[in-house]
């Protein structure tokens, strides 16, 4: 191998210790998940959270892709006898696909090329007998006289312009081909050069929604991620024309000054028009694409974090909680559909009322809800943001009006629901149910349990994302899915009400497994313990170390069953109840004034008489941490934006008002609020707070609940501008 030691490079890139690197690597290895090495395995990782648990394993995985193209080149270039120790040094110790590939740029196997036409032509030695007069000691020559030699009729070199411009080819291609001169080149681009935009004539103004973009330049370097997106998206729709531009002329001379080192003026004039010809014609094209990947990929990268950051927000939104909940898709012609759920989200009971469709209808709607709410004792009420949504929350409210203790009732985001409904998935749990209801169904699972519902939508559907068709689709999915995953561990999996789609997120479950557990599940009944999990069809011991510590059983055989302690730590907990007398069933049950004597019992503990071989202080921390509220919910406390009653569209907004709203959507220059008229608004970054806001995330996040002012209005563009500043 190439790379002899890819845990020391990578420890001394991240500044970690070396220990703590080639653990994680092993771990992976063996199976392990990132979850679960960062929650079970600390001990081993010193503590490694797991944003550097997959830095770590990212770069790992692209070394030892590096290492195997190295590995490539070396053989190519050696078949060819041109491996030197130099060059083959330069190459082992290089760690930059890029600057590796400018390596191999003069061994490459090439498609003809007009250098290689030329050599074809027998021009090579005039090439190299002009280069070697480009030293400052050379003899006065005249390299006219010198081309004249190799013209020849039959290789269709009939001039002497031609026989030099062939051997221009060739040193022009040797020049594009230096790797000093590519890096220096690229860094100049990058430092240097600026995008710029132009919005083609057949767009007049004020035609497309790229008219920042008419007359636009900007820095190569500072651009922000969402512009490069937004530019080349532009392009690819044909409205836009992008470039990058440099200062050519100082370019020019930079490559006069490292290659023309003779005073014979005629040597000189050639190697200009050359240099000249290598620039415009080989490096610029190649340095231009590369930049322009260059940024693409930076703004795939940014764009993915905002992605990612959006998709954890609203993943671990708090849960309103499993309670008897009616959930409410509104329409108007079709009427809303009221479907009921259970405290464990089972499905019971479907209606569709009319409430817009004149008094008679409103009033048979109004007598339904109530029959329904007194029939299982609703305590939520989820009400889809959709069409119809503040006009069926004002007839929900004159119902509620008539109760003594009216349910919580909640507008719920319902992007993405209609695909659900839709899916596959969808079709296998209600089989018999219109989409209608199933979105209904979602609505009001959302509400109970955002996490456990959400995770069986593609991320993308969710609307929480920056340009999420532009990027990298292969580096989306796979950070998507590892925020999910980490969101579903992070959390815990009810064992006995998760759904197959929920289970195999979690550490170790495969969708296979996933399956057999409900299939068990639905003939054995509810677990009463995790070690039932490894009577599981192809759940074994390995799967069982992954999962167990993140699925959770309540009311179950062993009270540890609903905390994240995992099993192989049950028997340290032991020891620590008869060390403090207390029994493991008191754990989780009894008052506040017995929690608390518990609590001050366990902080009081000395744990260094409880570490072992493979219990350390870590793992002992956390199960303190968890005996001090076992079962407890990782997730802030329920809450829920209040819409004023009187703003149900765009055209009731006035500029200057002062309203309550939910973030839907944070992005890279701003943040988008839901305030209940169908039609989000933009607070700009500029207005975020009354100081400088670099980036959004710092200070604002999806599902937070804000108090915004109305700056303007435009309701033909249906575009809200907001404001979160202080007046």
């Amino acid at each position: 191998m190439v790379i002899t030691n890819i845990s020391e490079i990578i420890a001394e890139e991240l500044s970690l210790d070396i220990y703590k690197v080639s653990n994680c690597l092993e771990l992976c290895q063996e199976g392990s998940s990132v979850p679960f090495i960062a929650r079970y395995r600390k001990e081993k990782t010193g503590g490694l959270d797991e944003i550097k648990l997959r830095q770590i394993i990212d770069r790992y995985i692209y070394l030892t892709d590096l290492d195997k193209r190295k590995a490539t080149i070396l053989k190519e270039i050696a078949i060819q006898n041109q491996l030197t120790d130099k060059l083959e040094q330069q190459i082992k110790t290089c760690y930059d696909k890029t600057q590796l590939e400018d390596l191999y740029a003069p061994y490459k196997p090439k498609r003809r090329t007009k250098a290689t036409i030329a050599k074809e032509k027998g021009l090579e030695p005039l090439a190299l007998l002009i280069d070697s007069l480009n030293i400052p000691s050379a003899n006065p020559k005249y390299i006219r006289e010198i081309a004249s030699k190799y013209i020849n009729a039959e290789k269709e070199i009939s001039t002497i312009t031609q026989a030099l411009s062939g051997a221009s080819d060739i040193l022009a291609e040797t020049i594009a081909e230096k790797a000093e001169l590519r890096a220096y080149l690229r860094d100049f681009f990058f430092k240097t050069g600026a995008f710029i935009s132009k919005i083609k004539k057949d767009y007049p103004e004020g035609t497309t929604k790229y008219e920042m973009y008419r007359d636009y330049q900007y820095s190569v370097r500072k651009i922000p991620p969402h512009n490069v997106l937004a530019l080349y998206r532009g392009e690819a729709e044909k409205i836009l024309t992008v470039n990058v531009v440099v200062d050519e002329t100082q370019v020019l001379s930079y490559l006069e000054s490292q290659e023309i080192h003779t005073s014979n003026p005629e040597i000189r004039d050639f190697y200009r028009a050359m240099l000249k010809d290598s620039f415009n014609r080989l490096l610029k094209p190649t340095l231009i694409r590369e930049i322009r990947s260059d940024r693409k990929q930076y703004a795939d990268i940014e764009s993915i974090k905002t992605f990612e950051t959006n998709l954890r927000n609203l993943l671990l939104a708090p849960p309103g909680g499993m309670k008897p909940t009616m959930a409410i898709d509104p329409g108007f012609r079709t009427g809303c559909k009221v479907a009921i759920l259970s405290e464990t989200g089972k499905f019971l009971e479907y209606q569709a009322i009319f409430p817009h469709s004149g008094p008679e209808k409103r009033q048979q709607a109004h007598e339904t809800i109530m029959k329904l709410l007194n029939k299982y004792h609703i305590q939520l009420i989820a009400i889809g943001n959709g069409t119809a949504s503040r006009e069926s929350d004002r007839f929900i409210s004159e119902v509620m009006k008539q109760l003594d203790s009216p349910p919580i009732k909640v507008i719920v985001n319902e992007s993405g629901a209609s695909i659900y409904s839709a899916s596959d998935l969808a079709r296998q749990e209600f089989p018999h149910l219109d989409v209608t209801v199933r979105g209904a169904i979602s609505i009001g699972r959302r509400l109970q349990d955002p996490l456990a519902e959400l995770v069986k939508i593609d991320p993308k559907s969710i609307g929480v994302g920056q340009y999420q068709h532009d990027v990298e689709q292969k580096l989306l999915q796979k950070k998507l899915a590892e925020t999910v995953e980490s969101c579903v561990n992070y959390v815990g999996v009810d064992l006995n009400t998760a759904s197959a789609t929920l289970l195999q997120f979690v550490s170790g479950i495969t969708p296979t497994i996933a399956n057999n557990i409900v299939t068990y599940r639905d003939r054995q009944g509810a677990f009463k313990n995790r070690q039932e999990l490894l009577k599981v069809a192809k759940l074994g011991a390995k799967t069982f170390e992954q999962c167990a510590g993140f699925l959770r059983i309540r009311n179950g055989n062993n009270p540890l069953d609903n905390t994240a302690v995992h099993p192989e730590s049950y028997e340290v907990v032991t020891q620590i109840a008869n060390h403090l007398q207390i029994a493991l069933s008191e754990l989780n049950q009894g008052g506040e004034a017995k929690r608390k004597e518990i609590i001050k019992k366990l902080q009081s503990l000395d744990l260094k008489q409880f570490v072992t071989e493979t219990v350390g202080i870590p793992t002992l921390q956390d199960v303190i941490t968890e005996l001090e509220k076992p079962g407890r919910d990782p997730r802030d406390k329920f809450q829920y934006a209040t819409f004023q009653e009187s703003i149900t569209e765009i055209s009731d907004l006035k500029i200057g008002m002062e309203l309550e709203g939910i973030v839907t959507n944070v992005v890279n220059f701003g943040a988008f609020v839901d305030i209940g008229v169908h039609q989000d608004g933009l607070v700009h970054i500029s207005q975020l707070a009354d100081h400088f806001v670099a980036d959004p995330k710092q200070i604002i996040q999806v599902g937070q609940i804000v108090k915004v002012r109305v700056l303007e209005v435009n309701e033909k563009l249906r575009r809200i501008s907001l404001s979160l500043k202080d007046r």
